[in-house]
């Protein structure tokens, strides 16, 4: 299972290369959904999915297309469009994906990756306008943007100390290697076992 932080990628790109791992047997799950990047002013981004809201059903709109405005949501429908997910292989292509709001407790522990051809800085050219997932959904009707930002903060707060902390035991580990004095029988020792 790979855990990827969505901060500064842009959605198309991520959303493509998610779904291929997807198809391949990867589990993948993707954290802060909010803070995705999309190219294009937020104008452009709101026209976009105000056309796409207009598209329902016509005799029952009950029935479908469905409009979801959280942000995990908008980017979770992004890769299934990119999947066969109508078919066996597709859906549990799906399964096997995961989208949050946040970094909620399981992940806030583990190693997050990044993908460089989908990130922002790499791709877009800085002129370029662009803006951010969180803000779209907010404009479209979802309620948790203050929640999942105080939330965030709490944990840079925790994840802050705990990297600090981290950085310390290094030091004092490294510290504490050097002032070490092996004997000449115990360094040939080590040098035959491949320590030295």
């Amino acid at each position: 299972q790979i855990v990827v932080d969505c901060r500064g990628h842009l959605l198309g790109r991520l959303s493509s290369i998610i779904a291929k791992e997807l198809l391949n047997g990867q589990s993948v799950v993707l954290v802060r959904s909010e803070d995705v990047n999309m190219s294009g002013s937020l104008y452009r981004a709101k026209l976009k999915y105000a056309n796409f809201k207009r598209k329902k059903t016509n005799s029952n709109p009950r029935h479908g297309p469905f409009h979801q405005r959280a942000p995990s949501k908008i980017l979770w429908r992004t890769i299934r469009g990119m999947v066969p997910h109508k078919t066996a292989r597709g859906a549990a292509a799906l399964d096997r994906l995961k989208c949050y709001e946040g970094v909620p407790h399981p992940f806030d522990r583990k190693k997050r990756m990044v993908i460089p051809a989908a990130l922002k800085v790499l791709r877009l050219r800085p002129e370029r306008k662009f803006c951010k997932l969180g803000d779209l959904s907010s404009l479209f009707g979802w309620k948790h943007s203050a929640l999942v930002e105080r939330l965030e903060a709490q944990r840079k707060v925790k994840s802050e100390a705990f990297h600090k902390k981290k950085v310390a035991g290094t030091r004092a580990r490294t510290a504490s290697m050097k002032k070490i004095k092996v004997s000449g029988d115990d360094a040939k020792i080590l040098e035959a076992a491949g320590f030295a």
